[in-house]
């Protein structure tokens, strides 16, 4: 009888990308707390750690000659700047952890996606969150009571510009529902887990299956 092992596949990398509002944080915090298997991408920053911050837990603190090195050695699958500081995901320990089968999420947008896309096509899955209309959205920002007006006004602007490149990514979920779109977001992660490709057990399973061993 053939043996085989169904949990020696590679790992996924989970891009999940969205307006502000449109629930993907929500989304990102039941995934990882309901699957073991899944956990967050950190990434590499040149800002000084926050109050309470852990480097490793939540970015690797590194100095921006420490962040030039490694562009110039490639040792980032995306990486960009924000205002005065850079941020970046390292390749090394992702690769570990696709190597190792475990499944890295990200939470990034659309710009970073395009990195992913270039440096890691055969691993991603893209998924992309929309809100039910405009309308819902907006209410939705506001119901967080954090931001002004202003604010507000400036996230919603951006949020078209960020709508327009939904069909850059492999799913699309509209989250009218909280529920059914994390029962959606299960069953895409669960199909692309299954894929040929990553199940490295199948070529010596299916020689095995054909020998007769």
């Amino acid at each position: 009888m053939a043996i085989y092992d169904k949990a020696a596949r590679r790992g996924l990398l989970v891009v999940l990308s969205s307006p502000s509002g449109a629930g993907k944080s929500t989304l990102t915090r039941r995934l990882l707390a309901e699957d073991e298997n899944m956990s967050m991408s950190v990434s590499a920053t040149t800002r000084p750690p926050r109050p309470g911050e852990v480097d490793g837990e939540h970015y690797f603190f590194i100095s921006k000659d420490k962040f030039a090195s490694m562009i110039d050695q490639n040792e980032f699958l995306e990486h960009a700047k924000v205002f005065d500081n850079y941020y970046g995901t390292p390749s090394q320990p992702v690769e570990a952890a696709l190597e190792a089968g475990r499944d890295v999420l990200f939470d990034i947008d659309w710009q970073g996606a395009q990195q992913l896309t270039q440096a890691a096509a055969d691993d991603l899955v893209r998924v992309f969150i929309l809100p039910p209309d405009m309308h819902e959205l907006e209410r939705r920002l506001r119901s967080r009571a954090q931001d002004s007006d202003d604010v507000i006004a400036k996230r919603m602007a951006k949020s078209e510009a960020e709508i327009s490149h939904w069909a850059e990514y492999d799913y699309v979920i509209v989250n009218s529902d909280l529920e059914e779109a994390m029962a959606e977001l299960r069953v895409i992660i669960k199909a692309e887990r299954m894929a040929r490709r990553r199940q490295h057990w199948l070529q010596p399973f299916v020689r095995a299956l054909i020998s007769g061993e």
